[in-house]
């Protein structure tokens, strides 16, 4: 790890900007920030024969490092932070699993503080508002009907820094709150559904634009019954959630979702559990036992997936080399499409003038050498200085 410099030049690689690629490029930061200008003698870092683009943002993660963000402390939340930052997300909001209500207030409360401080970007209820028939990873015992009252606790808990909320939207009080939501500027995201076609239509017209790892956790598509995946790839005002892991979904499907919702629609995420950057073994999601086994998370009891084990380089790797999505369809889905559902585009998400000094450093296969963060390095690449 390294300290910020007041100005530096990364020259030479292949630079990932709004407007396309730029052979040989340029990025200068001043400070924490990018600036359009180079200051007199600056230091050049070379580059040559690497990427730069933008720093990833992660707006659906559990943990990392071994730690719990629905259940660890203050320090143990911020080791998850910094592990996934060594990973290149530089941006990343919390998402809660399943619990009691005043339990999930009182994380609010506690993960807000976070928020305020600038080492996260928002939190994410997933749960407890979801069907029992696509519980996932979640306890069956602690699930709820989305009551709009309960929703708004869990906003007023958070002040203000509630992000998202994952709704089985079919359930008694979905619509209402999917409504609440968009009323207060919270993104209400399809998920953990057994929703048909027409009931997720409703949700998506009362102003849900999110789905929550699409295919994962909902009915598939039949051919008479198409279900919730076919509302929200076919509709522009729905951002699909992809997790680009292996395990989760099969290139192919990862492939329709692109080719059908088109990359401005796409945002690749982890959804990762304590395991993410620390290793097979045994954890808890919420109050359920999880297996990790070569890199595979699963409940001890019924053999569900529990989360990945994901980080967004590794994501990014799987889409430029196995799937074969073009680098600027990636860095779209990866960094730009989250900044702008999280409200935060005009500071993080581009290699643009003003905005925070935010970018991955990336080497002709695409593996993660260097990471900065608000002018700071947080792995620096090996390269020369001159």
């Amino acid at each position: 790890m390294a300290g910020r410099a007041d100005s530096t030049v990364l020259a030479g690689a292949r630079v990932v900007l709004p407007t396309g690629t730029v052979e040989g490029g340029r990025v200068t930061v001043e400070g924490t920030r990018i600036s359009r200008t180079e200051a007199e003698n600056a230091p050049v870092l070379d580059l040559s024969g690497h990427w730069i683009v933008p720093g990833f943002v992660d707006m659906h993660n559990h943990g990392g490092g071994g730690a719990s963000f629905t259940s660890g402390t203050v320090d143990e939340v911020l080791t998850g932070v910094r592990t996934h930052r060594e990973h290149g997300t530089t941006t990343l909001v919390a998402s809660t699993v399943t619990g009691e209500m005043d339990f999930l207030a009182e994380r609010a409360g506690i993960l807000s503080e976070l928020v305020e401080q600038g080492d996260l970007a928002g939190i994410h209820f997933e749960g407890p508002f979801i069907s029992p028939c696509r519980k996932g990873a979640h306890s069956e015992a602690l699930l709820r009907h989305p009551d709009p009252a309960e929703v708004r606790k869990l906003m007023d808990a958070a002040r203000g820094t509630a992000k998202m909320f994952t709704l089985a939207t079919e359930l008694p009080g979905g619509i209402e709150s999917v409504r609440l939501l968009a009323e207060h500027g919270v993104i209400a995201a399809i998920g953990h559904t057994d929703a048909t076609y027409e009931q997720t239509v409703e949700a998506i017209d009362a102003g849900a634009t999110v789905a929550t790892h699409l295919y994962n956790a909902m009915p598939g598509i039949g051919h008479r019954a198409p279900g919730p995946i076919t509302a929200l790839l076919e509709d522009e005002r729905i951002t699909i959630e992809l997790i680009n892991d292996g395990t989760h979904l099969h290139p192919a499907a990862l492939g329709l979702a692109y080719h059908h919702a088109g990359a401005d629609r796409v945002a690749l995420i982890t959804d990762a559990m304590d395991a993410a950057g620390f290793g097979d073994g045994r954890y808890q999601l919420g109050p359920l036992a999880v297996n990790v086994e070569n890199g595979v998370a699963r409940l001890v009891e019924g053999n569900s997936i529990a989360g990945s084990t994901l980080t967004l380089d590794t994501a990014f790797h799987r889409a430029v080399t196995i799937d074969r999505i073009p680098v600027e369809d990636v860095v779209t889905s990866i960094s730009a499409n989250p900044a702008r559902l999280l409200g935060v585009y005009d500071k993080v998400g581009s290699l643009e003038p003003g905005k925070d000094a935010d970018l991955v450093v990336l080497d002709e296969e695409f593996r993660l050498k260097g990471v900065m963060r608000k002018g700071e390095w947080v792995v620096r690449p090996a390269a020369a200085t001159r």
